[in-house]
């Protein structure tokens, strides 16, 4: 790999780096932080935080089973409902697994934004989106033909850089829009950004979809996972309109 996303830059992952044409996608003032709902606090028994130190899980909201089908269905929202192809096209961005990562990686990353924000329940979730999506990640390397020597030592690399990467966009939204458009160009752009109308671009869809994400609700996002996202380039700027809440059985399916 040539560069690290805790230096500042994307990698490319050895082996994989050929491109990959239509195989692996498919097809106002925005809120401020300081308008972001404030996490949910629980109130916790010494037993559950002892077992939690332990590194186990203790009692949720709901079950792990429900949890578990609704955070697989929040990661196949980020690579079945973003249009990869309008990205490309928008960020200049070659068509490759490397540009397909840094995109599902964004999405996936305000997915865990908005579910820190339902307690405990909402921080085991995330656990298990962030599973669910190096399980692909491997999945696709596979299917790529990748030798699976080189496979192994790239996702032990990938893993260290995306939590470099969460931690760069985490600073990025906490701060003003000149923040979070500098650790969009370390990370996304890898730094090879000369135009500021695409950085533009891409910190307003951030914020108007951290915005979107805010909206929905918390009970449903963690019962089903269901999320959609706002196109990247706005046809009505004013459209950012509350989603309809999904509609699920007893089982949470």
């Amino acid at each position: 790999m040539s560069q690290s996303l805790a230096s500042g830059g994307s990698e490319q992952i050895s082996g994989i780096d050929i491109q990959q044409s239509r195989k692996y996608h498919t097809t106002n003032k925005l809120s401020s932080t300081k308008d972001f709902p404030q996490p949910v606090e629980e109130k916790v028994g010494a037993f559950t935080k002892i077992i939690e130190a332990m590194g186990f899980t203790g009692p949720l909201k709901y079950s792990k089973w429900k949890i578990k089908i609704a955070a697989l269905r929040m990661y196949t929202s980020c690579v079945k409902k973003t249009d990869f192809e309008e990205f490309f096209l928008r960020c200049q961005m070659p068509d490759t697994f490397n540009s397909w990562f840094l995109i599902t990686l964004l999405h996936v990353w305000m997915c865990l934004v908005r579910m820190k924000q339902e307690g405990r329940t909402g921080k085991y979730m995330c656990r298990v989106i962030v599973h669910f999506m190096w399980e692909d990640v491997e999945h696709r390397g596979r299917v790529m033909g990748v030798n699976p020597y080189i496979l192994k030592k790239n996702m032990m690399v990938m893993t260290n850089n995306f939590y470099a990467a969460i931690l760069g966009y985490d600073e990025g939204i906490l701060s003003d829009d000149h923040g979070l458009a500098a650790a969009l160009w370390r990370t996304f752009f890898n730094q090879k950004c000369e135009d500021p109308r695409q950085l533009e671009l891409l910190v307003e869809y951030v914020r108007k979809q951290i915005q979107y994400l805010d909206s929905m609700n918390g009970e449903d996002l963690l019962l089903t996972g269901e999320v959609s996202w706002r196109p990247l380039v706005e046809k009505n700027p004013q459209s950012v309109l509350k989603p309809h809440s999904p509609i699920y059985n007893d089982e949470g399916l």
